[in-house]
């Protein structure tokens, strides 16, 4: 398998080669088209001056060519009786044909220069052939020649062509360890990305990746390794998610193992297997609870955001709510008030919603001293509606509200491990006001109560109307 290392270096080459190709495809046909006329034109202009000198002074006609030879030209004479005269360098080929010779002797000019045959990839400027000359008849006293004249390509370019050819070489000599060292800038954090995703499949997250590089690739580099700090704390949120679960099973079916391992003793009396019988119940009611939650969360994570929505009253849902914690409520003598408009309304899913309600209320009267109140406002505000559902209880120390959210987290586990509490229903709030586009945010004091606050936008275009409130709840 090539390496990408070798495959951006072909690339590379491949490029400079074909480029290369067509530009000399695209100047050579530029040079048909518009230089050779114009080169074939120059030196007939060039042929008409020798001819006028030859002509001025027919007894130097030999001095005449051998000069012009010297300067850099090749030149053909063809006389009335067939004689060839050449001047200069040898052709390579003597490919001109009779019946030029013959009408150039009579008269007739001749631009083999512009008619040369067009090529695809050969100018035709470096042919030594006599057919790529130009042609006119030249007087010499009693005598008429046929003259063709060419640049002798050879005097002209010579010392270019060598120059053009070590700078070539010079060029390639330079570029292929410059292409090498090009060609390792670009691959090399590719190649440390491909060794970053193995790291990271063998749960190794800890990288360092070129993100100080200020294009594409520093840009996917730091991408990538914020992916990668995200995908440790997913893993250590698993971790003690799994942790916490184990635990929490843990920790009743040892109890539940325990007394009914008890129960089975010969000697046990009625009232100690009654008080064992009730912690096996308690402890099967809070797995049961725990079960429930779980399910529930999972089954928010890999919720469908298409949930099916609908407005309908809140106020009735929170009596309903109520009148499910009523026996906990007279029994810590709490009190409620319910400031909610009759006509207020929610978007989203009831039965969701109710889960909201449900676990927001029941931590409010389960971990507030007996004797105290509870306070439901509702309003809408800015296309939303805003619940505020507020204890006067002890409130929640401030060190410990960042974490309130967190699956499994408890304040006081001791305390809220006796009460039953399994650290998710907070949990299962946030997901779900989340699902639904909302926020939930939480203001408490140590000594002074707390207030959480749910926002659910309203449905998109719904007016809705508010009628006045009855701000006692009874139960």
């Amino acid at each position: 398998m090539r390496s990408l290392y070798f495959r951006v270096f072909l690339i590379t080459l491949y490029t400079i080669l074909i480029s290369s190709f067509l530009g000399f495809y695209v100047a050579n046909v530029y040079y048909h088209w518009s230089l050779k006329p114009y080169q074939d034109e120059k030196l007939f202009g060039t042929l008409l001056h020798v001819k006028g000198h030859i002509e001025a002074h027919p007894e130097a006609m030999g001095d005449t060519l051998r000069a012009s030879a010297e300067l850099g030209y090749q030149l053909y004479a063809y006389d009335e009786a067939g004689n060839d005269l050449y001047y200069g360098r040898d052709f390579a080929k003597k490919d001109l044909g009779n019946g030029v010779k013959a009408q150039v002797l009579e008269g007739g000019q001749y631009h083999g220069i512009a008619g040369f045959p067009n090529k695809a990839f050969s100018s035709g400027y470096f042919d030594n052939t006599l057919s790529n000359t130009v042609g006119v008849q030249v007087t010499a006293g009693a005598d008429r020649y046929a003259l063709f004249l060419r640049h002798d390509s050879n005097v002209h370019f010579d010392e270019l062509r060598t120059f053009f050819f070590f700078m070539f070489m010079l060029t390639v000599l330079f570029s292929v360890p410059y292409f090498m060292l090009s060609t390792r800038y670009l691959v090399q954090p590719i190649v440390q990305l491909k060794e970053a995703t193995k790291r990271i499949a063998q749960g190794q997250y800890k990288l360092r990746l070129p993100t100080r590089r200020k294009d594409e690739i520093g840009e996917l580099a730091s991408h990538f390794q914020t992916m990668s700090m995200e995908l440790e704390r997913a893993d250590q949120r698993t971790k003690e998610f799994v942790a916490n679960v184990s635990h929490e099973i843990h920790s009743p079916l040892a109890s539940i193992q325990g007394y009914a391992d008890s129960l089975l003793g010969k000697e046990s009396d009625p009232a100690r297997v009654r008080e064992y019988a009730a912690i096996i119940g308690q402890e099967t009611r809070h797995l049961a609870t725990l079960s429930r939650q779980l399910l529930l969360l999972s089954t928010l994570d890999h919720a469908d955001q298409t949930t099916e929505k609908k407005s309908f009253p809140l106020q009735p849902q929170l009596r309903q709510t109520l009148q499910l914690l009523e026996w906990q409520l007279a029994e810590k003598e709490i009190a409620v008030r319910l400031l909610v408009p009759s006509g207020m309304q929610v978007h989203g899913d009831e039965v969701l919603l109710m889960q909201v309600w449900s676990n927001l209320l029941s931590n409010a009267v389960k971990y507030i001293p007996a004797g105290r109140a509870i306070q439901i406002q509702g309003h809408i505000e800015d296309g939303c509606s805003v619940i505020r559902i507020s204890d006067t209880g002890d409130g929640i120390p401030e060190e410990h509200l960042p974490f309130i959210y967190d699956r499994f987290y408890r304040a006081d586990k001791a305390r809220e491990r006796k009460s039953g509490s399994t650290g998710l229903g907070l949990s299962i709030v946030q997901r779900i006001v989340h699902q639904h586009g909302g926020t939930i945010g939480v203001e408490s004091r140590s000594g002074a109560g707390t207030t959480f606050t749910v926002s659910l936008p309203l449905e998109s275009g719904k007016q809705v109307n508010i009628l006045p409130f009855n701000p006692f709840f009874k139960l």
